[in-house]
């Protein structure tokens, strides 16, 4: 794996100048972000050694290079996915690479179920914490030690720094965001009534398929995460309408405008 990362690592800075230190991945719908990123530089994952290729709807599958908020940014357009067969080192190895080019801080993004009875459709959640419910995880294996310690402790998997900053920049800008936990599960499927319940009762605002994986692995590499799920659709025993993926999309889409004000400042004084 080392190997992996060098090889992707190195073919990346010979194809980029100036390198950043700010890693965003963007999640479902939400790809809006990329419109305000200058000086765009595309590299598609299918040119990348070693990356794997998204197969999910409304995930371009790019790697972009620019300037967002005056600050250089590397961006994922479109994430790879458990339920798509990859397995969890083949998901989170984009952010090996980030780290191995110098990142240290990464913004993730997502579409999640809400079960927090105060929530709304499209409101914009920041996660405080998740709860991991994959059946891999992707520090499972051999660990090397030049890539970040055997037992890594997720207390801070979000940064509360970050976390405070977002809440500032909300504020100002007259922005509702709320905050939760995101229960990570391994899909395809969309959650049943009873287990919507079952993630509430465990202590889960919103659930979805990807993000946990990411921040576990950018955790390890010691780099800072900031995080926030758009509540596309919500759940629970009382609930009887059922999403589909279009419907997810069209919300996730929605909420856009508010995902970028807080990111594009964010990024700016992060």
């Amino acid at each position: 794996m080392i190997e992996k990362i060098r090889q992707t690592a190195s073919f990346l800075q010979a194809r980029v100048n100036d390198m950043p230190d700010t890693a965003i991945i963007l999640g479902t719908g939400l790809g809006a972000l990329v419109d305000y990123i200058e000086d765009k530089q595309f590299i598609p994952y299918s040119e990348i050694p070693n990356f794997p290729i998204s197969t999910v709807e409304g995930h371009s599958g790019n790697l972009i290079f620019g300037t967002l908020g005056g600050k250089r940014v590397m961006a994922m357009q479109g994430r790879f996915h458990y339920y798509e067969g990859y397995d969890m080192k083949q998901v989170t190895f984009p952010v090996r690479v980030m780290k191995a080019l110098g990142i240290n801080t990464l913004f993730v993004s997502n579409a999640a179920g809400g079960m927090n009875k105060e929530f709304r459709v499209g409101d914009v959640m920041v996660i405080t914490d998740h709860i991991n419910l994959f059946p891999e995880n992707p520090l499972r294996g051999k660990n090397y030690n030049e890539l970040g310690p055997r037992f890594p402790a997720m207390t801070e998997a979000y940064d509360h720094k970050l976390i405070a900053l977002a809440d500032e920049i909300a504020a100002q800008k007259g922005i509702r965001l709320v905050h939760g936990v995101y229960v990570g599960t391994p899909g395809p499927t969309f959650e049943t009534p009873a287990e919507y319940e079952y993630f509430r009762v465990i202590g889960g605002d919103a659930v979805g398929m990807s993000t946990v994986p990411e921040v576990i692995v950018a955790n390890h590499a010691s780099m800072r995460v900031f995080g926030v799920s758009v509540i596309t659709d919500l759940g629970g025993k009382d609930v009887t309408q059922v999403p589909t993926h279009e419907e997810v999309q069209q919300a996730a889409e929605l909420a856009q405008p508010k995902v970028v004000e807080i990111m594009r400042e964010l990024v700016k004084q992060a």
